[in-house]
């Protein structure tokens, strides 16, 4: 039996092989991060001061938010994955996996987030859609923009925005999320600059629109680095709004060296490591922030 037949005899498998759903481990730090500051700063007084069902629901939006997304992605895209060597094998190209699972596989993420904003607060359910349009753009921008890595960068700056959000319920008091918020969206979208620099040769073939296609390797990622250190002062700038402590800012500089490492392994001349600094550099950055932050709150 080929591979696509066995994909296609567990459609739920072969689903969440499509939008690589272990990889939600990299969303969720930031969500918990804004999550956690929201709660410790509504009651820091309070030994409580977790509340487990709001921090589900951020997850469990976060989780199918990002599944959206990603299944989204793929159907947009799958005509562009199949004439570009590197994408060719994803498996809405190769019938792996049906366009029918796909579809409904999206739909049900998409209710499933929309009642999660629903269960947290009325105003998480109100800005629900706006939270969904840049994930449906963002697919379609390299269509039409050579900057589509900053509707990437919106769409990822939405989830700390929310998640303080769903615990507030008011926008009172919310400005140290999009200061984190703005930090995400640019260190994600600095980060697809990189990326994006592998698939210049394809994209310059078959008229894909992307910052490498249009100004180049070497640009897009000194672009990187300068719109990285941006974020590395969001972050900062975070921390002090939010009074944290000396274990923030061991995590803090813990990231530094991972957006140095990120830097110093990709060159113009190599991208052979693009890959590595994808999994080990991003990787860590949101789970050491997110470590050391919960450090602190639990010591206070």
């Amino acid at each position: 039996m080929s591979a696509a037949a066995v994909a296609r005899t567990n459609p739920v498998r072969a689903f969440t092989k499509l939008v690589v759903i272990e990889h939600s481990v990299f969303a969720l730090p930031f969500a918990y991060l804004a999550t956690l500051t929201a709660m410790y700063v509504e009651r820091p007084d309070s030994g409580g001061w977790v509340r487990w069902w709001d921090l589900l629901l951020v997850t469990v939006a976060m989780v199918s938010g990002r599944t959206f997304a990603m299944a989204a992605n793929r159907i947009i895209d799958r005509q562009i994955d199949a004439r570009n060597p590197r994408t060719a094998q994803r498996e809405l190209v190769t019938g792996a996996v049906s366009m029918r699972t796909a579809y409904v596989g999206s739909a049900v993420s998409l209710v499933v987030f929309f009642a999660a904003a629903a269960l947290l607060n009325p105003l998480c359910l109100v800005l629900s859609p706006l939270a969904v349009v840049p994930m449906i753009v963002y697919p379609y921008g390299k269509r039409f923009t050579y900057y589509p890595h900053a509707i990437l960068g919106l769409a990822q700056a939405v989830a700390p925005v929310g998640a303080w959000l769903a615990v507030t319920g008011t926008f009172e008091g919310s400005g140290p999320a999009w200061v984190l918020g703005i930090g995400v969206g640019l260190w994600i979208g600095g980060f697809d600059l990189i990326y994006a620099c592998q698939d210049v040769a394809a994209d310059r073939t078959n008229g894909v629109k992307s910052f490498p296609a249009k100004w180049g390797i070497a640009a897009s990622l000194h672009t990187s680095s300068v719109v990285h250190v941006v974020t590395f002062g969001l972050f900062v700038w975070f921390g002090a709004l939010t009074g944290y402590g000396p274990l923030w800012w061991v995590g803090l500089a813990l990231a530094a060296a991972a957006f140095v490492y990120q830097h110093v392994i990709v060159r113009p001349g190599d991208l052979s490591k693009v890959n590595r600094a994808f999994f080990t550099s991003n990787g860590f950055v949101g789970i050491a922030l997110f470590v050391f932050a919960l450090a602190d709150l639990v010591t206070r």
